[in-house]
């Protein structure tokens, strides 16, 4: 049998344009560079750079940006095997604007279908997503069929066994519109429903407070990481913004961990390498302070560089961050960092 893959990711997949002029609307930017992007393949990529044998499930268009995106997988040591072609529709495209410290608007265009959304079951390795040491996965892949059901039977041939991520990543443009919600109910009734199932077979979940939300119906971090144990996770990071990250196992351990102080640049990305970082930390066995802290600096080093795939972090990278206590060279009147603890990725 082969051996096992570190991380399997599963989901979103796209051509990121990035302007290469900062603090310009689109309507006025004249320059972009393109870049692979899509937040479970820059996870991969994440860990890649990191030391780690990784892999994506996801699918693409049968397009030059289909091609782009496989020779991009390759060059960063992520296997793509699992990365197929769909016919009917276009690989995504995304576009941001930048506006550091905190505003990076992201502009997606997956119309009339994203053919990330068009993973099937009977495509599966389930033996290979079974036997990998950490499969992580994300709420956008919820979003819409046959995805959904792919995903969720991804997780139950998982059936809990090694670490096993639900990257809460609430993306609102991507669900259909809900039905009116009740006052005191979750704001998107039908995601909610979902997140929970997912939620009932993985170990470890990630969201910021906007996401915590839609799954748990809590916003204040310590209810929000309470409501995930309560859901079934052995562990529950939740994403602060500039008041850093909140991790709580269910074996009673605590770390509330500030961000790495960084001059930020684009902030898009940063949760993915947060992302990559955690699951390389938990492969290592380390307690979760450092597992945080570590992510915490992964994530800021992207949040000081213009793209994300292309941007993550080596290792050296990151530990020179961390005994520096800075992700850049961080000048007078740069803001407190954003990025770090956000979930934004870019596409």
């Amino acid at each position: 049998m082969p051996e096992p893959y570190d991380v399997i990711t599963m989901g979103r997949i796209g051509v990121d344009l990035y302007p290469l002029q900062a603090g310009l609307p689109l309507a006025r930017v004249d320059a972009f560079g393109k870049f692979l992007g899509g937040s479970p393949t820059n996870v991969a990529v994440a860990a890649a750079r990191l030391g780690r044998r990784t892999a994506v499930v996801t699918r693409t268009g049968r397009d030059a940006f289909g091609e782009y995106l496989h020779q991009q997988l390759r060059e960063f040591g992520v296997d793509d095997r699992w990365v197929t072609a769909v016919g009917e529709y276009p690989t995504p495209v995304t576009f941001c604007e930048i506006f550091p410290p905190d505003d990076f608007p992201l502009y997606f265009y997956r119309q009339p279908k994203a053919p990330d959304l068009e993973i099937h079951e009977s495509e599966l390795d389930l033996d290979a997503v079974r036997s990998a040491r950490v499969f992580w996965m994300t709420g956008t892949g919820l979003c819409a069929e046959p995805s959904c059901s792919a995903t969720l039977a991804a997780l139950r041939a998982r059936n809990r066994c090694g670490i096993t991520v639900f990257d809460l990543d609430w993306r609102p443009m991507f669900w259909e519109e809900p039905q009116r919600a009740a006052a005191d109910g979750p704001p998107h009734p039908a995601a909610s429903a979902r997140y929970r199932e997912a939620l009932a077979h993985a170990t470890v979940a990630v969201g910021n407070l906007d996401e915590c939300e839609i799954a748990t119906g809590e916003r204040e971090p310590y209810a929000a990481a309470r409501a995930l144990l309560a859901a079934g996770v052995e562990l529950a990071v939740v994403k602060q913004g500039p008041a850093g990250v909140l991790a709580v196992h269910r074996d009673g351990s605590v770390a509330d961990v500030p961000p790495l102080p960084v001059e930020v640049v684009n902030g898009l990305g940063a949760g993915d390498a947060f992302g990559g970082a955690l699951c390389h930390g938990l492969l290592a066995g380390w307690e979760t302070a450092r597992i945080m802290r570590y992510a915490n600096a992964a994530g800021a080093i992207v949040a000081s560089r213009l793209a994300c795939s292309s941007a993550m972090p080596f290792p050296h990278e990151v530990e020179a961050a961390l005994t520096a206590g800075t992700a850049g060279a961080a000048g007078p009147g740069s803001s407190p960092p954003q990025a770090p603890t956000e979930s934004g990725t870019a596409s």
